[in-house]
């Protein structure tokens, strides 16, 4: 019995140690007591000591475990995973890493996460919102932008320009606003409930574009003359990367560019001439500037003996001669300004490359990095602020459309896809505040970016099918009131955009994240292949011990965690959100867990293997997705009423998680699956999808005029104004709501019960039975003006509805 109780003790003693992640040395140490223990309790002999030693002395000697154990396994690392090409080191080296990093590395700091700072607006930042943001919101009549003018009506162009939108990132020394990634990111929501037209086209000069591009890497001549021009308006910029031939895989753009002599303007200048077929590009049809990558190549080495130079970025006037901009694009009857632009042999001076001569070849990095900031901001943020004025229009339509004698939102069969527009609401503005939050503190987070432009676009589109579902033929029949049907046929844009979200889930989120979130692979990448050998073997020596360290520490977290269902695991809190954190801190271990088993059996073919990226990618994704949330209800000051809709979002993103994990586990590489099931779940799946009752909680928050509802919607145009069909039905919901303790008033005079329409014939029956006030018959008459108009639909002439007529010159020549 002793001798079993000292083995137990020393699995203890060693697990343990790994649980804690300490030092190499320190776990020998206390193997080594363990032993003495052993020793004096005359269980352990010699030859226990003689095992000991012949293990613990190599490791711990470093010449001796470089030369004789890491030398070797280096050569075969080698074999295993290839050199990376360099435009591959370039993506994997551009931007940062950040919280991601920490939910990748098994142990999530939730300190960490709590501490980082709230994100605010500046009082200059909250009057944009409340002033031209507002304003220009008013303006905006959709219908007139996509069935009449198929553009932004002219007015709205010039206020954009005057009131700096399109100068919202630039910074104030060049006449911008240089506003927060958090205040665009709030900007963008705003406009995006009211216009996908009105968002992007503010949206793209503020994140991929020649101001961002500029500010970071122009020369002093290009940013004093360009960043002034475009502050105010008087330059309209475009970014072309996107060719026919290469969309999501932009590392392939066939766009070139030749290092030549030449004459511009009169003069014989060093310069390139450029041949470019760009597509899908957003503002190309009305930019005056436009931004172009393309692979320089120099033949005659004028620059210098490199011939292939690479992707390089310039900024083009396009009155440049030869420059051709094409006609209009038509992305899904969402009317902003897209097409192509196109060039054959356009010479220019090298004094066009972004940067000058000396960035010729430095575009890719200069274009990954960038993307990941504003990929981080725009379609995020357009995403939740479409989602959050669904989800309040949503619940006001549910509240005031009835069926049945009751109102709609009150059956089940509602309250289901009502929950998922409520709960994700709430995660997409906690995800996109967490997002900007990082890139105010000065991180170019390209693995958090893949993650929430994937998420937040596929749960925006998501949302729309269901906010279309319970509106049925209001979200239908396209008109003046339709509030839906234009950013339901516009979804796929967002999903299609910067990036395919089939590849960014199945290649970058994971192919990134794998590399630069994990605290070994990246080093050991880098020291096997060192030029230097010496260097790169002492390097590797303490990159690979570190990396078996970190997998045995996650090995064993993850099986404790499963064994006690993590509830032993820390948490910053002891209430109701206490088992989040404690799930998370065991998936956050599984995640690294077999990360470093799908390296080891997969090597360099793992990134072949984009299934298994992809489900490795979702659990990454997930954990940011609930971190945030966390962060928000934590920012908010832990508001209790906010609760359901925290537990929503958490309990459907772990769900979403666990749904991978087993996905994952099921089709994992060498027919592992089964015996890692028994370590990750021995006693089956832990996490349950939302329950019926959470589901009903956020139904009723989202048709109960109350804080939490107003935080749901936070930021977004309410004001009822003539061309805004969300701010009148929410005033003709809280109508609704107060006309109900009137209607039953009426009723109980009258004796019967009177349907629950005609609300202006209520008011009369209210009056001759002098039981209403003239103010309460008003609110009835008023409310029933309101419900008729919130329940129809448009209907319109035929003539309206044609298509324009052809220009004169083909209706002729057609006749």
């Amino acid at each position: 019995m002793t001798t079993l109780l000292w083995i137990i003790a020393m699995i203890f003693v060693l697990g343990a140690m790994a649980y804690l992640r300490v030092s190499l040395l320190s776990t020998t140490v206390a193997a080594a007591i363990v032993l003495v223990v052993g020793s004096t309790l005359d269980i352990t002999g010699v030859i226990a000591w003689i095992i000991f030693i012949v293990i613990a002395l190599p490791l711990n000697i470093k010449s001796f475990r470089q030369n004789f154990i890491s030398r070797p396994l280096i050569k075969v690392y080698r074999g295993i995973m290839p050199e990376m090409s360099s435009t591959e080191k370039e993506a994997i080296e551009a931007g940062t890493t950040w919280w991601e990093a920490d939910l990748f590395a098994g142990n999530p700091n939730w300190s960490k996460l709590h501490n980082y700072p709230k994100a605010r607006l500046t009082a200059d930042e909250q009057a944009f919102l409340d002033g031209p943001v507002e304003e220009v919101c008013k303006m905006l009549n959709q219908h007139e932008v996509s069935h009449v003018l198929g553009d932004l009506p002219p007015e709205i162009w010039q206020f954009l320009k005057d009131h700096g939108f399109f100068a919202m990132i630039i910074k104030k020394k060049f006449g911008g606003l240089e506003y927060s990634a958090y205040a665009q990111s709030c900007v963008l929501q705003k406009l995006a409930g009211v216009s996908s037209e009105l968002a992007s086209t503010v949206g793209v000069p503020n994140s991929l574009g020649p101001g961002e591009l500029l500010q970071h890497y122009g020369t002093k001549d290009q940013q004093d003359h360009y960043l002034p021009r475009l502050a105010k308006g008087l330059e309209v910029p475009c970014f072309a990367l996107t060719s026919p031939e290469a969309g999501s895989d932009a590392g392939s753009i066939p766009d070139f560019g030749v290092v030549c002599k030449g004459e511009f303007q009169g003069e014989e200048v060093l310069g390139m001439k450029l041949t470019w077929n760009k597509r899908y590009i957003t503002l190309a049809p009305v930019a005056t500037v436009l931004g172009l990558a393309f692979k320089l190549r120099d033949p005659d080495h004028l620059l210098g003996d490199k011939e292939e130079l690479g992707i390089t970025c310039a900024l083009i006037p396009t009155d440049v001669p030869g420059v051709e901009t094409g006609r209009r694009h038509f992305p899904l009857n969402c009317m902003f300004q897209n097409g192509p632009t196109r060039g054959n042999e356009v010479f220019v001076p090298l004094s066009f490359i972004i940067g000058g001569p000396e960035m010729a070849g430095q575009g890719w990095r200069m274009l990954v990095e960038c993307l990941s900031v504003g990929r981080g901001i725009t379609l995020p943020s357009n995403s939740a602020g479409g989602v959050k004025t669904a989800a309040v229009a949503t619940g006001a339509y549910a509240r005031i459309r009835r069926q049945f004698k009751l109102p709609i939102g009150k059956l089940e069969g509602i309250e289901e896809p009502m929950a998922r527009i409520g709960g994700n609401a709430y995660l997409m503005d906690a995800v996109a505040t967490l997002t900007t939050t990082a890139i105010d503190l000065g991180e170019k987070p390209s693995v958090i970016s893949a993650i929430v432009k994937y998420h937040l676009t596929d749960r925006m589109q998501k949302c729309v099918i269901d906010a279309m579902d319970i509106h049925g033929g209001k979200g239908v029949c396209l008109g003046p009131n339709n509030y839906l049907g234009r950013g339901y046929q516009a979804a796929p844009i967002a999903i299609t955009v910067e990036g395919a979200n089939i590849l960014t889930r199945s290649m970058i989120i994971y192919g990134q994240g794998a590399i630069r979130c994990h605290p070994y692979v990246l080093a050991e990448m880098e020291s096997a292949f060192d030029t230097d050998a010496n260097r790169g073997l002492a390097n590797f020596d303490a990159a690979i011990f570190g990396h078996i360290g970190f997998a045995t520490s996650n090995f064993i977290r993850s099986f404790w965690m499963g064994l006690t269902s993590s509830r032993f695991s820390n948490s910053p809190y002891s209430d109701k959100t206490k088992r989040y954190y404690q799930q998370m801190n065991r998936f956050s271990a599984n995640l690294a867990l077999l990360s470093d088993l799908a390296m080891a059996t997969l090597g360099g073919n793992l990134k072949r293997k984009e299934r298994i990226s992809a489900r490795l990618g979702d659990l990454l994704s997930q954990l940011y997705l609930t971190s945030a949330t966390l962060k928000r209800y934590q920012d908010d000051g832990r508001l209790t009423e906010d609760l359901p809709l925290v537990q929503w979002a958490v309990e459907d993103s772990l769900y979403k998680l666990q749904d991978s994990l087993d996905d994952l586990l099921n089709n994992f590489p060498m027919g592992l699956g089964i015996a890692l099931r028994a370590v990750i779940f021995p006693f089956g799946r832990p996490i349950k999808r939302p329950s019926d009752v959470l589901d009903h909680k956020v139904a009723k928050i989202m048709q109960t005029p109350c804080a939490s509802r107003d935080r749901l919607g936070k930021g977004q145009f309410w004001t009822p104004s003539e061309f805004n069909p969300v701010g009148i039905q929410e005033q003709t919901f809280k109508d609704i709501l107060a006309a109900e303790p009137l209607y039953d008033k009426v009723c109980k005079a009258a004796g019967k019960r009177l349907p629950f329409m005609w609300l202006d014939k209520v008011a009369a029956e209210g009056k001759a039975l002098g039981v209403l006030s003239d103010s309460e018959i008003a609110l009835l008459e008023r409310a029933e003006i309101g419900r008729l108009k919130s329940i129809n639909v448009d209907d319109f002439d035929t003539d309206e509805l044609r298509a324009q007529l052809a220009p004169k010159a083909k209706r002729e020549k057609a006749a």
